[in-house]
């Protein structure tokens, strides 16, 4: 069975990558982890920061897709002709850990709603909730064996169903908006720091929360070798981008015009659940809960399409060992899928042991993510710089100069804002991770690193040294 014909996704299909990967966990939890952080002044204004930024990413994807048509899942491939190869290297590994992580926090968030109805499950980290989940995890394994294009088949009929429990509680939330509420709401904090210069303090704190809501992006641009037309890739990122942030801000933005802050800031996830519950009564909570599985479901789904799709690229550009270039029958990547429901398992299990696990898996994944967002924006704005594929489109040049460099400080704010404790835990997971790259350098017969990748490897390095302190004397929790 050949891949021309059974590979192919046209742009409905890329558009449905794009909104399911992106609408999974986090939009459900938005009210509390927004009202616990700050008001609507602060939530607005992080939502400007976080759409603006993306928005200028979501053009650079649609941007490299045009100027570089021969460079296939360029979440990583960008960075490595763009820096070299181990740049490349831990922009793959940064993307598909994260994914692997974001992975984890589905599966974590679906059994601490469950966990409202058999408290076997409590927030998703118990025993019991593991086990189920690991079941579920070997059996989209299997699934996904089958074949991308019927997964992703799969993937279009289930964004449909996500969003229409969504949609539901927009509408709900318009009918029940109470003016005098909102505006009670405005700002965030206690009453002695309702200025505008707390609120930057508050917005820095829903960062991390909004890259998690937006990751999924560059969906569309990791699938473009299954694209019909390669100018479809950057128009389902676009159009994907513009219906998902629209869901955003207004499940965010509405919710604080129907309760206190304070109560909206204390609901458990999914705080999308206990909004509407408070609005229609405890059938809101049933409706929205069963949304949530299937829209985590369907995300899980998508994230796994992607995950496994890095290290069998990565494997062809020769910064993973050959051995994930298997694929079946089916063209599915076999050892990369193995691989990654493996350290998907191992990240389960690790939730057992920490206090916050939903939140550590969001901010973790948050984390790992934009340092190949921030690579993908270096290439762009690198090509614009130099001038290289401008050479018959000068006129393009000085705006696509000015997008990447905005989605390139963009990208440096937001782990910025993250903190040193995630660069840290991100530095902790890249060291052992080269030893990948190790082995498919010297597969190749060529050196494992250049002079300034040996440096990069010496920061890593130093960085996992300081986070296994950190994490050993309790200076870093998770």
């Amino acid at each position: 069975m050949s891949e021309s014909t059974v590979q192919k996704l046209a742009l409905p299909a890329l558009i449905a990558m794009v909104v399911g990967s992106m609408i999974g966990s986090g939009i459900f939890t938005l009210p509390s982890r927004f009202a616990g952080a700050t008001g609507v002044f602060g939530a607005l204004i992080a939502w400007v920061i976080a759409a603006g930024g993306m928005l200028m990413l979501a053009f650079v994807f649609q941007t490299l897709a045009a100027r570089k048509p021969d460079i296939d899942s360029g979440i990583f491939a960008y960075a490595k002709y763009g820096f070299g190869e181990y740049w490349g290297f831990a922009a793959a590994v940064g993307f598909w850990i994260g994914t692997c992580v974001g992975n984890v926090s589905y599966w974590v968030l679906i059994k601490s709603t469950l966990g409202a109805f058999f408290p076997v499950f409590g927030d998703g980290n118990t025993l019991a909730a593991v086990a189920v989940a690991s079941v579920l995890v070997w059996g989209f394994h299997f699934l996904i064996l089958r074949g991308v294009q019927g997964a992703a088949g799969i993937n279009k009929i289930v964004t449909v169903a996500k969003i229409v429990p969504l949609l539901v509680f927009v509408v709900v939330l318009l009918f029940n908006f109470d003016a005098q509420t909102f505006a009670d709401n405005l700002w965030g904090g206690p009453e002695t720091e309702k200025t505008f210069s707390s609120i930057w303090t508050q917005v820095r704190q829903t960062m991390l929360v909004t890259v998690f809501v937006f990751i999924g992006i560059e969906a569309a641009s990791v699938y473009s070798r299954y694209a019909i037309k390669r100018e479809d890739v950057g128009r389902a990122t676009v159009i994907g981008f513009m219906i998902v942030t629209s869901l955003l801000v207004a499940v965010t933005v509405l919710s604080f015009g129907v309760l206190p802050r304070e109560e909206i800031a204390a609901m458990r996830a999914p705080s999308v659940a206990g909004v509407l519950a408070a609005m229609v009564g405890p059938w809101g909570a049933v409706f929205i809960s069963a949304g949530l599985i299937v829209s985590v479901l369907g995300a899980y789904l998508a994230w796994s399409l992607l995950a496994a799709e890095v290290p069998y690229l990565a494997a062809k550009y020769a910064l993973f060992p050959k051995y994930f270039e298997k694929t079946n029958e089916a063209k599915v990547p076999v050892n990369s899928l193995l691989l990654t429901n493996i350290v998907v398992q191992v990240f389960l299990v690790v939730t057992m042991f920490t206090t916050y696990a939903f939140k550590l898996a969001l901010e973790l994944t948050s984390a790992l993510t934009l340092i190949p967002y921030l690579l993908v924006a270096a290439y762009a704005l690198k090509l614009a710089y130099t001038g290289e594929t401008y050479e018959k489109d000068a006129g393009a040049r000085r705006n696509e100069l000015i997008v990447a460099g905005i989605a390139t400080f963009y990208s440096m704010l937001m782990i910025y804002s993250g903190g040193l404790k995630y660069i840290l835990l991100s530095a902790l997971i890249y060291l052992p991770a080269t030893l990948l790259f190790w082995r498919a350098r010297k597969d190749a017969g060529k050196p494992v690193f250049s002079q300034s990748e040996t440096i990069l490897f010496g920061l890593i390095a130093i960085g996992a040294v300081i986070a296994l302190w950190a994490l050993a004397t309790g200076q870093i929790a998770v």
